[in-house]
């Protein structure tokens, strides 16, 4: 089971070498997954080694081991404490802002900064998870399990090229995960008001109806998460670009599980 996506991933490998090259702009609303990553990253004739498929792999599993560590650890810290909760959340989200931003301006950082994120985020994850558990009990288990089970079948589709990335596919993802970015800054900007988007929030048809919507772009910005490594590893980025690769996975998969966790929350307030 542990080597079924390394075996999906050489086998998308075989199927690049025998189709042809094609120019494309890759639009992407990931910040971290960017076509000028590569483009800045490719100068760089110094590095002796390139990125490789498994070695992505390897490290995307490296900082999702860290994360999880880091959370079962704050989640212990936060479990009934309110106050430790709130500022294990702030800590960690300013943190791991900050070290997001570092590591998309300058990747080579990336195998010190990458590490330090998934950290970061663990924080975050685990002070949430804590809040959520306590409410709804058994609704992380089943988040983890969902999140797992939509990685699985994202790389799977794309593995087997069921789902190809084309130049609409990526440019329509794109528009509507920037769609879903405007909503949620328009409704924090209303909340600074006492206002707020209303019914998206709430365990109604709306709200459920809205976060399957969420939960399913996520998932496909995860077919685009893995195109973007699939190119760097055709275009032979440097080999550092491994631990690059794993950070910006990371950062869908941690939106994944929020937007995943939110909905089962919004499932379970209607009982």
């Amino acid at each position: 089971m542990a080597n079924q996506p390394i075996e999906l991933t050489r086998r998308m490998l075989e199927e690049a070498e025998r189709t042809p090259t094609r120019k494309r702009t890759m639009a992407t609303a990931n910040p971290a997954m960017n076509e000028d990553v590569y483009n800045r990253v490719l100068d760089d004739t110094r590095s002796t080694s390139a990125m490789t498929m498994t070695g992505s792999v390897v490290k995307s599993a490296l900082l999702v081991a860290i994360l999880l560590v880091t959370g079962g650890y704050t989640w212990s810290l936060a479990a009934g404490e309110s106050g430790v909760s709130t500022g294990l959340l702030i800590a960690g989200g300013l943190g791991g802002f900050i070290t997001a931003l570092v590591t998309i301006l300058f990747p080579k950082a990336s195998p010190i900064t990458a590490p330090i994120y998934a950290a970061l985020e663990g924080i975050v994850l685990g002070a949430v998870s804590a809040f959520f558990e306590a409410r709804y009990p058994g609704i992380v288990f089943q988040a983890v399990g969902l999140s797992i089970g939509v990685l699985t079948m994202m790389l799977f589709l794309y593995g087997t090229g069921i789902i190809r990335v084309t130049q609409k596919f990526m440019i329509g993802v794109a528009a509507a995960t920037g769609a879903i970015a405007l909503v949620y800054i328009v409704d924090i900007v209303a909340r600074m008001f006492g206002s707020g988007i209303p019914y998206i929030h709430e365990s109604g048809l709306v709200g459920i109806g809205f976060s399957l919507v969420v939960v399913g772009i996520a998932a496909l910005n995860l077919i685009l998460d893995f195109d973007f490594i699939h190119q760097g590893v055709r275009r032979r980025a440097p080999k550092y670009m491994e631990w690059y690769a794993g950070f910006s996975l990371l950062v869908t998969l941690v939106w994944m599980y929020l937007e995943i966790l939110r909905l089962l929350a919004k499932l379970r307030g209607r009982d």
